[in-house]
């Protein structure tokens, strides 16, 4: 498993109305290879924007990583951040994550 965290400059909408015009697109993620879950991340105050991934495998975090900053640049958004780590499983677990699929 690898998992993706993005972000980047986001001017809005936030909350009620991002979930309102962003649900289609989070119901389209879920049928993306290696997808496992996203946790969206919102900061109004720092105007950030962006998610947390868990991906089965690298190569599907690499492509979705590639596909969404093209899909993120084309919606005029910038300064995007993508990093894919490895994860400690065995700490994790631990800590509640939800890896033990």
């Amino acid at each position: 498993m690898k998992l993706l965290q993005v972000d980047f400059d986001f001017h809005g909408p936030f909350g009620a109305e991002m979930t309102q015009a962003m649900t289609g697109l989070a119901e389209s993620i879920n049928q993306e290879p290696g997808v496992i879950w996203k946790i969206w991340t919102q900061s109004e105050k720092d105007q950030l924007g962006g998610g947390v991934y868990l991906f089965a495998d690298e190569s599907s975090a690499k492509a979705y990583l590639a596909m969404h900053t093209e899909r993120l640049t084309q919606m005029g958004i910038t300064n995007i951040r993508g990093v894919i780590f490895d994860i400690n499983q065995s700490l994790s677990l631990i800590n509640y994550a939800p890896l033990d699929m």
